[in-house]
């Protein structure tokens, strides 16, 4: 390999690496929720009520991968061998759960709820195919959360689905995921949004 090439794939990785942290699902579920909230509720009253879904969904799960990485459980927080992840899966349908038993015993917004609902419903999908099968887990919670974020405000934040192009890119960059599996994850995403039609 010539030193450009080298130089090359360095600076690709890289950008992956950047694209792949900064775009995580704790932080995709961050905005998003505050997003969702603010648009169930239509005052700032939301924001509240998108900070637990965030909690639930991303934030908690995200601190319980960073404990079993500092008990040397996985080597990061990507939990790159498919046959470990089920414990992750649990404790986030056990979090969106009870944060979605919070919400209805607070009468958060209708919206809000509909959308951690969602999740849950996705984070079963997710364990299932997992047991057979590696899917992008960052490709379907970016792409949920554009995807939820355009059916409770404006179609206008489809466009926002490059952010999900380009985690579905940094994963197979990174070699932690084949196209198909983003592909995948990104459509089982996309598929929150079947809640609302029923909602």
């Amino acid at each position: 390999m010539s030193t450009d090439t080298a130089t090359a794939a360095t600076g690709k990785t890289t950008v992956a690496r950047t694209v792949t942290d900064v775009l995580q699902p704790r932080n995709a579920l961050l905005a998003g929720m505050l997003g969702i909230g603010l648009a169930a509720a239509g005052d700032w009253t939301g924001l509240l009520w998108g900070f637990l879904g965030a909690l639930c969904a991303g934030l908690i799960p995200a601190g319980y991968i960073e404990w079993e990485r500092g008990r040397g459980t996985w080597g990061d927080r990507h939990v790159v061998d498919r046959t470990k992840r089920a414990p992750i899966f649990f404790v986030i349908l056990g979090s969106i759960g009870a944060g979605s038993v919070v919400m209805v015993l607070g009468n958060a917004p209708g919206g809000i709820l509909v959308a951690m609902l969602a999740l849950w419903v996705m984070t079963i999908g997710l364990l299932a195919v997992n047991t057979v099968w590696k899917i992008s887990v960052d490709s379907a919670v970016a792409s949920a959360v554009v995807a939820l974020l355009a059916v409770v405000h404006s179609p206008w934040w489809l466009a926002a689905y490059a952010l999900t192009v380009a985690v579905c890119w940094s994963r197979v960059a990174l070699g932690y995921h084949t196209v198909a599996q983003t592909v995948a994850g990104a459509a089982l995403g996309a598929a929150t949004t079947v809640a609302y039609a029923f909602g």
